[in-house]
């Protein structure tokens, strides 16, 4: 049977008010420390920090004693009905440490008690101190849970009022002077939790994003890497499959079996060649377009440097030790990382010097790429944040390598490299 949208929507406030108000209102729950991350409590000493932790558990004390001592000078006579229409305000207000709807309904529960203790019988549903205490009552509650629970707190104050007012014929302004100031409190209370809840959300969608743009700019500098490696290790392929066909040629009378064999060392080649550029296909992207020049090698770094040079960089060039041709993996991806630690500088560091170091060693080959602090009004910002640093470190690891990219003490950034070769792939 079909319901109405009065229905189901009657039907899910009452779902609402038991969620809020019904449900384990008598769970324990005590009130978390404050969080010191702000603004102001940022800049305290530690030892106040620490203790400023406790804030909302003070106030919440504070405002206790503060209607005890405001209700014992209300009611005078016996010490029993004063203890009792002073302390059952303040009681109340301390529950809401430890079980915040609990206090709420012991709130509404005591008026009538605290009505009869202050003799003040056409005042309620609310007297002064159990007034104030409601409104405090709520105000914590309302911080302490969701904005709907204020709102279902504020109506079942005002049906209470209500009914105090129009079927028992007591109460009147003081259900007012109540519901219209708590209203007040707890739409503030309530911008405040919504506010809040927003502001965790974003972090939170922030924090997702930067992850997703982190492994996309990740995957991105790979696909980057393999397009630019493609080229050398299809030439490689090439020779193979060439030398293979040529090789039987260049032996009088060969044996069929090794004619075969170099008919299968072409084969297997070409394959090999079909599927790297099938591959290659598949991380292209829609508007990548293959370059005409071989890729670049160490042997063009004087060419990028007079490039950078011309747009206004002053680059000094060292090389060291024994040069010699390295795989072209390796040239490649050392003349990638010069090149995109030039540009970091470039963009980061304008008017800075710049000095680019590359060591020819016997286990390998050692780069140095260190600039001086920004020059000018504008600031050297942080190299490190970029996609650059990324793509340089990818390299890096492809080739068992290390790296490191840190600012230095005088202000400027330092980014040092070692990427391994072993004799064997130097005389291949």
């Amino acid at each position: 049977m079909s319901r109405s949208p009065e229905f189901r929507l009657a039907q899910g406030a009452l779902a609402g008010v038991r969620q809020d108000l019904f449900d384990n209102a008598f769970e324990y729950r005590l009130l978390p420390p404050m969080a010191v991350d702000g603004v102001l409590t940022r800049r305290l000493p530690e030892r106040i920090r620490n203790k400023a932790r406790w804030t909302p558990h003070a106030i919440v004390v504070g405002i206790a004693f503060f209607l005890f001592a405001v209700g014992t000078t209300i009611v005078s006579g016996n010490g029993l009905f004063v203890l009792g229409f002073a302390g059952l305000p303040t009681l109340v207000v301390l529950l809401t440490l430890v079980r915040p709807v609990l206090a709420f309904w012991a709130s509404l529960a005591m008026v009538p008690f605290v009505a009869a203790l202050g003799s003040y019988g056409d005042g309620w549903p609310w007297g002064p101190t159990s007034g104030m205490a409601h409104v405090v009552v709520m105000t914590v509650v309302a911080a302490r849970t969701r904005p709907r629970t204020a709102a279902w707190m504020w109506v079942v104050s005002a049906v209470y009022a209500f009914l105090a007012t129009g079927f028992l014929g007591r109460g009147g302004p003081d259900a007012v002077a109540v519901l219209f100031p708590s209203a007040l409190v707890l739409l503030f209370v309530t911008v405040l939790q919504v506010r809040r809840e927003a502001k965790q959300e974003v972090t939170a969608q922030q924090t997702v994003t930067a992850v997703e743009r982190s492994k996309r700019t990740l995957l991105e500098e790979r696909t980057t890497i393999a397009r630019e490696l493609h080229d050398v290790v299809a030439h490689h392929m090439s020779v193979v499959a060439i030398q293979a066909e040529a090789a039987p040629y260049r032996v009088e009378n060969p044996p069929p079996e090794l004619e075969q064999a170099f008919v299968t060392i072409r084969e297997n080649a070409v394959a090999a060649l079909t599927e790297l550029r099938r591959v290659l296909g598949v991380v292209r992207a829609e508007d990548y377009e293959a370059p005409d020049a071989p890729q670049p090698t160490l042997a063009d770094l004087e060419g990028l440097i007079g490039n950078v040079r011309e747009a206004g960089l002053d680059v000094e060039k060292t090389v060291t030790g024994a040069v010699r041709e390295l795989p072209q993996g390796v040239e490649l991806s050392a003349y990638r990382i010069i090149q995109e630690a030039l540009s970091n500088v470039l963009r980061h560091a304008p008017g800075a010097g710049a000095k680019v170091e590359v060591s020819y060693v016997l286990g390998g080959l050692g780069l140095r790429i260190v600039n001086g602090p920004a020059r000018g009004l504008l600031k050297a910002a942080s190299q490190g944040a970029g996609h650059g640093i990324t793509g340089m470190r990818e390299r890096v690891t492809m080739l068992n390598g290390e790296m490191t990219a840190e600012p230095t003490e005088d202000g400027g950034y330092e980014v040092t490299a070692f990427i391994p070769v072993t004799r064997e792939e130097t005389d291949q």
